[in-house]
């Protein structure tokens, strides 16, 4: 999720005014002549655009999922802050879907409720706890303007007077919290559930106190809603609750929040400034290779070997891309401790990873997955598929996957497996934690578009590692170290790797634990 680009969407988006009569009511969404209009506003979980400007939100999926069940296509319009419901009673849209509680005018109708959260206070982590609402008074709470925590306070203001609300409208929820964070401000008052989001980019946050009971946050259809179109809606609420639809949309953007400490999330700002840049080049590069985007490629680099080029494991897995000896072999890699090679060939193998996966897995599935063969192996990530089968899970959802991998450990289930035992725990925990480093670099580091300049120098940065790579194939083909075949023209042929349809891996033990 890119949140850095909430302008730009504002801007491109068809603004929503309040002012006007209310007129006809759009008709129940038919395939072909008419679309579901959903009326929306920027967030964390509810529409936002990713780095090639596509639609992307928790709220945004549901919908298109909804729209998919009715055969029809869909359009997101957004409101102005404060003025969702009465631009929703306008008529001119079938439903308001923007992380929000049951209206107060109990003419808005709503769905039941989908998510349950509650609002409360956060604040730095330098600074003493507020350990009761009295302690309030007197304290200026910033929030966002005309959100429900807003709304919350001015109910929290009238109980007890001297409560300062400051609504900001200058930025989104992480500008709030990046105010925060340096203490140009002292208290804020956020969604529980952003919260969770925000410690990954804003790590000195304390919460302190929460400000209301648990709510529920619904979709408000306005004051008089198609009754067919509530009908629907409620039975989709009420299956994807059920078939787990909505825990995986849940797990897409939220499964991986929390997995980092205070501690690792400091620190890695910290190497963001300090290591990376001293490999940046390389990281470009390897998505000039392969066309990953080289903040993923970084996130797992660093979770790897922290970024470091001459890291080595217990089990001789080294360097800045913590590839195995038997990996480098195969992927021609002359020295692992070669932060260049290191780089390209461990974005070369991720791409190989992918590729082997069946071509129905979607995105961002399929990355997952593939990091998880990655860290475990080709072999013994395909055991876990097949077991994943005998579980009646998923194989291709990482949502499944990820319940499955630990099971590997367990003798009852690795046994029966010819890869045999493996650590898919850490597996599990390798994927979840590069996530979360990956939302910080895409918060933090923009993505990577050459200049044409820049381009050729990458360009001969690639060939020269390359012609060192095919030096080091020549040499070992001559020797007769490995078994790979000069083609006439003196490139090699294409690596045969183990896929994931395919167990070539020994037995016993993992091939990278």
């Amino acid at each position: 999720m890119h949140w850095i680009k909430r302008l730009s969407l504002l801007v491109s988006c068809f603004f929503i005014v309040s002012c006007g009569d209310v007129g006809s009511r759009l008709p129940f969404p038919t395939p072909g002549r008419q679309d579901l209009v959903v009326l929306t506003q920027p967030g964390l979980l509810t529409y936002d655009t990713d780095d090639n400007d596509n639609p992307v939100g928790l709220e945004y999926d549901l919908a298109q999922a909804f729209a998919q069940e009715l055969g029809v296509s869909v359009r997101f319009e957004v409101a102005e802050p404060g003025e969702l419901e009465a631009s929703l009673a306008r008529g001119k849209y079938h439903l308001a879907a923007a992380w929000l509680p049951p209206s107060r005018d109990p003419d808005v109708q709503a769905t039941p409720p989908i998510f349950l959260t509650r609002d409360i206070l956060v604040q730095h982590d330098a600074s003493l706890p507020l350990a009761e609402p009295g302690q309030l008074v007197g304290k200026e709470i910033h929030v966002l303007a005309g959100s429900r925590q807003a709304a919350t306070l001015h109910r929290l203001g009238g109980a007890m007077p001297g409560i300062k609300v400051i609504e900001f409208a200058d930025g989104d929820i992480l500008d709030l919290l990046d105010n925060l964070g340096s203490q140009r401000i002292h208290y804020v008052a956020i969604d529980e559930t952003f919260a969770d989001i925000a410690n990954q980019f804003v790590p000195n946050l304390r919460t302190s106190l929460p400000l209301s009971e648990a709510s529920p946050v619904v979709w408000q259809l306005g004051n008089h809603p198609n009754p067919e179109l509530r009908a629907r809606l409620n039975a989709f609420i009420e299956r994807v609750q059920h078939d787990g639809t909505l825990a995986r949309l849940e797990d897409r953007y939220l499964g991986h929040v929390r997995r980092l400490t205070q501690t690792d999330v400091t620190k890695f700002l910290g190497e963001m400034e300090t290591t990376l840049p001293k490999f940046r080049k390389f990281f470009h590069a390897a998505q000039a290779l392969t066309g990953i985007d080289w903040r993923l490629i970084a996130a797992v680099s660093y979770h790897e070997s922290n970024w470091d080029p001459n890291a080595t494991s217990y089990t001789n897995v080294r360097g800045i891309m913590m590839l195995t000896e038997d990996t480098a072999d195969r992927l021609q890699v002359s020295n692992r401790l070669d932060p260049s090679e290191s780089i390209l060939a461990g974005a070369r193998y991720i791409n190989l990873l992918k590729e082997q996966l069946p071509e129905d897995v979607e995105e961002p599935d399929r990355t997952w997955l593939a990091l998880a063969a990655y860290n475990i192996g080709p072999g013994h990530f395909n055991g876990a598929r097949q077991l994943a089968k005998q579980l009646k899970a998923d194989p291709n959802s990482w949502y499944d996957m990820k319940r499955v991998l630990p099971k590997l450990a367990q003798p009852k289930y690795y046994q029966q497996l010819k890869s045999g035992r493996a650590r898919g725990g850490e597996a599990v925990m390798l994927v979840e934690n590069i996530r979360s480093y990956y939302d910080i670099l895409q918060r933090n580091a923009e993505p990577f578009a050459p200049t044409p300049s820049a381009a050729e120098g990458l360009k001969r940065l690639v060939i020269e590692i390359e012609e060192r790579r095919k030096a080091y194939v020549k040499r070992i083909t001559t020797a007769k170290s490995i078994s790979v075949t000069e083609k006439n023209d003196g490139s090699s042929e294409r690596l045969r790797l183990p896929t994931i349809g395919q167990d070539l891996s020994p037995p016993r033990p993992a091939d990278k634990e």
